[in-house]
């Protein structure tokens, strides 16, 4: 191919990690120090809701706005290319004025290895290119090894039964991003002492492929040039990059379960926050992430947790849409809907 037909294609860079690892902060803070760069923005989301795309729609930043930002809900990107992918693609690639790069967020449970090979497509091929993948990883996770935070119960199998596979479902899907990653994004740097880098990077450098750089960012604070630009052409090495699932025609996320949780006006963003928590420790919830009403308050409450880990801020202000509270729980496969909602709810806990 030649340098002109290369140059001639708009860049995508792949965002991909686990479940809570960061990416969305990652992207918004790209977004909103985008340099004079016109961005767009497709959002992948494993669930009902697309909570991740109305964060980034909340910037309000004129390198990227709203109709430059595409949901795709309730299907992963790396089984849906052909129905969700290039249909949203069409639609960034016709907007006037013209992009400049295309973020990809994946769903935390995505691989990136098909979402790439869908660049060789004739309809794709000719007008875009992967820049780079980046795997968005937990630090503080990875210090207390484990590839979430929000980990718990099956670090407790992996306890007690001396024979579950390593290759668990979950820890595929971390190792699969890694393995296409042309840069490691290592959130959380302010949680982990010096001890605790030097063990997150060791459980890294036993599946990162060799070269590939790992930066460490708090808040997802890093300058878009580390990110933008890396120019690898990605689809040109995948077939190289060897994960777990190369002999598999398709894969599912069975594993896992999410539903949505409507949660009326609340009057005390501490003390939800701790209903959050609880769901987390008591019912098994590796992922919450939603916006919430407060009672006497004009803006919308914007709230995420990673296990037993909840962060609440206020985005923006409540526009025409409801001023109703609604929250996606994420969890294994068997997550008990009733004890989420009665926990969230404020039920006292039973026994």
């Amino acid at each position: 191919m030649t340098a002109a037909a290369t140059l001639s294609k708009v860049p995508c860079t792949i965002v991909t990690g686990f479940l809570g690892s960061g990416k969305t902060t990652l992207i918004r803070h790209v977004m909103e120090n985008a340099k004079g760069r016109r961005l767009a923005v497709i959002v992948n989301e494993f669930g009902d809701v697309g909570i991740d795309g109305e964060i980034l729609k909340g910037c309000g930043v004129e390198a990227c706005p709203e109709e430059n930002i595409v949901e795709l809900a309730n299907g992963c990107i790396c089984c849906t290319v052909a129905d969700d992918f290039v249909p949203a693609l069409d639609a960034i690639l016709a907007l006037s004025p013209k992009v400049d790069h295309i973020l990809i967020e994946t769903s935390g449970l995505a691989l990136p290895k098909p979402l790439v090979q869908a660049f060789h497509w004739p309809a794709i091929k000719s007008r875009v290119t992967v820049d780079g993948v980046v795997a968005v990883v937990d630090g503080d996770a990875l210090a207390s090894g484990r590839v979430a935070h929000d980990h718990d119960a099956l670090a407790e199998q992996r306890a007690t039964e001396v024979v579950l596979d390593h290759d668990d479902p979950i820890e595929e899907v971390f190792d699969d991003q890694i393995a296409c990653a042309d840069l490691v994004v290592m959130t959380k740097a302010d949680l982990i002492d010096a001890d605790g880098a030097v063990r997150a990077r060791a459980a890294l450098d036993a599946e990162l492929p060799a070269g590939v750089r790992v930066v460490s960012v708090t808040q997802g604070r890093l300058d878009p040039a580390v990110l933008l630009g890396l120019g690898v052409g990605t689809e040109d090495d995948i077939e190289n990059r060897k994960t777990h699932h190369d002999d598999e025609l398709d894969h599912d996320h069975d594993d896992f379960d999410s539903f949505v949780v409507d949660v009326p006006e609340i009057a005390d963003p501490a003390e939800f926050s701790a209903r959050v928590a609880r769901a987390a420790s008591e019912a098994d919830v590796l992922r919450v992430k939603g916006f919430l009403a407060v009672a006497g308050k004009p803006m919308r409450l914007l709230v995420q947790a990673v296990g037993p880990r909840v962060a609440h801020q206020f985005d923006r202000p409540w526009g025409a849409e409801p001023r109703a509270g609604r929250l996606v729980a994420i969890g294994l496969k068997g997550l008990d809907r009733a004890r989420v909602e009665a926990i969230l709810a404020g039920q006292p806990e039973t026994v």
